[in-house]
């Protein structure tokens, strides 16, 4: 739907979803708190044009409203999705005529993945060797370890399948040329890292920030290891997203259309301290050691915008996006996991800490079952509540279903607890 970020302001200022700030503002802590009260308030995105110490504006809000995800998106990508899903559940085994009413979504098939293109505004400048201080790097809470890239979309490929893994993992600037980066253990770009660092080998890896915006999600979403999130940015975005060969390693591709490109790579057996940070629950996850970013050059638009996003207490812009994303891929669940029916996370609690499901029950204790084939699922691991009920609930009404479950739960029986399972290097309510 926006092939760029650019596209995608320019919406935002005609639907008068943008304003532009022109007084200067501080990138440590100020713009963060003006971030925070306007979307405590429900407020536009921000452009702020004048940031101390940078000469590039920085956006921030722009996915912190229910409208401004429907501005970026639309609806396609649902209905997209849930097409997807009938002709799986209907085509079995596949009829000529039945094929041919849904031909257009063949037709559809065609703009997912890639596209090379000459046209690159993201090679307009490259600033070589790279200077990490010139961008106007957020520190949002005043206990942060330093400034943080909070909207980075980090690439790598494996280094010996070369399937490839989009992921948003947070960047602490270091110095001009280097980074922390924070791959959870259980992430896909931290899987590529291991690998190369088996071989003993540095892990080839670009940053870009901005771009499509159906790539700033795509990189959010909660796919199983090895699908490809640049086909479902290219899904959201509803054609194929542009590419262009990388000037500086002749490797890997760069985004065409982001505003910028962080060309490095991560040395293995390297790291150094990365934290504290102020993050989603609202507390600030601490200080460990993490791989190293080794920026050599980016690459950028001749007037490129830094985007940037705020973490913190719900609800922040992640609620939003997370809200979005179930809705987006629901219908998949059960195609995955076919004793589930209805699956649902609570933006409320930051999504990991309370999930509820309606399953299948045709024999007694198969919600069981069920509850552990969601908990095997991807991020769906780190779910600390998990509640099962095996009659049709609106999950989104949790007081209306918290409800159905006190009137009908023998606690004796239905309560399970299961300890030392988190893989959550965030989570620090264990007390450990």
């Amino acid at each position: 739907m926006h092939r760029n970020l650019r596209s995608f302001l320019d919406l935002l200022a005609r639907e008068n979803n943008l304003v532009r700030v022109e007084a200067e503002v501080d990138p440590y802590l100020e713009l963060a708190e003006v971030h925070r009260r306007v979307i405590e308030q429900g407020g536009p995105a921000l452009l702020f044009e004048r940031v101390q110490g940078s000469r590039y504006p920085v956006v921030t809000n722009l996915f912190g409203t229910e409208r401004r995800i429907n501005l970026a998106f639309g609806p396609k990508p649902e209905a997209l999705v849930k097409e997807v899903v009938h002709v799986a559940e209907s085509l079995l085994p596949p009829q000529p005529g039945a094929l041919w009413r849904h031909r257009a979504l063949a037709l559809e098939a065609l703009k997912l993945g890639t596209k090379k293109t000459r046209s690159a505004p993201v090679r307009d400048v490259i600033d070589r060797p790279a200077r990490l201080e010139e961008l106007p790097v957020l520190t949002t809470w005043q206990e942060d370890g330093g400034p943080f890239f909070t909207l980075p979309l980090v690439y790598t490929e494996h280094p010996e399948t070369r399937k490839h893994n989009l992921g948003m993992y947070r960047l602490q600037r270091f110095d001009a040329q280097t980074t922390g980066l924070h791959w959870q253990i259980h992430k896909g770009g931290g899987f590529h890292y291991h690998a190369a660092e088996k071989l003993n080998q540095p892990l080839p890896a670009t940053v870009f920030l901005g771009g499509p915006p159906a790539l700033i999600l795509s990189a959010i979403a909660p796919l199983p290891e090895d699908v490809p999130e640049l086909v479902l940015a290219s899904l959201l975005a509803g054609e194929k997203i542009r590419t262009c060969d990388n000037p500086i390693t002749g490797g890997q591709r760069l985004i065409a259309e982001a505003e910028f490109a962080l060309v490095g790579s991560v040395p293995p057996h390297d790291r150094r301290p990365e934290g504290p940070f102020g993050d989603h629950y609202g507390y600030y996850s601490l200080q460990h050691d993490y791989p190293v970013l080794h920026v050599e050059a980016v690459c950028h638009r001749r007037d490129a915008i830094y985007p940037a996003t705020v973490v913190g207490q719900p609800r922040q812009e992640d609620f939003f996006i997370g809200d979005y994303l179930q809705q987006l891929l629901s219908p998949l669940f059960p195609l995955v996991m076919p004793s589930v029916r209805d699956l649902w996370s609570y933006g409320e609690t930051g999504f990991h800490s309370l999930a509820a499901a309606v399953v299948r029950e045709r024999y007694a204790r198969e919600a069981l079952v069920s509850g552990f084939r969601i908990l095997g699922e991807g991020q769906l691991s780190l779910t600390k509540f998990l509640l099962l009920t095996d009659t049709p609930q609106n999950l989104r009404d949790f007081p209306r279903l918290f409800e159905h479950i006190l009137a009908r739960v023998r606690w004796e029986s239905d309560l399970f607890v299961f300890s030392n399972v988190s893989m959550d290097t965030l989570d620090y309510t264990s007390g450990k």
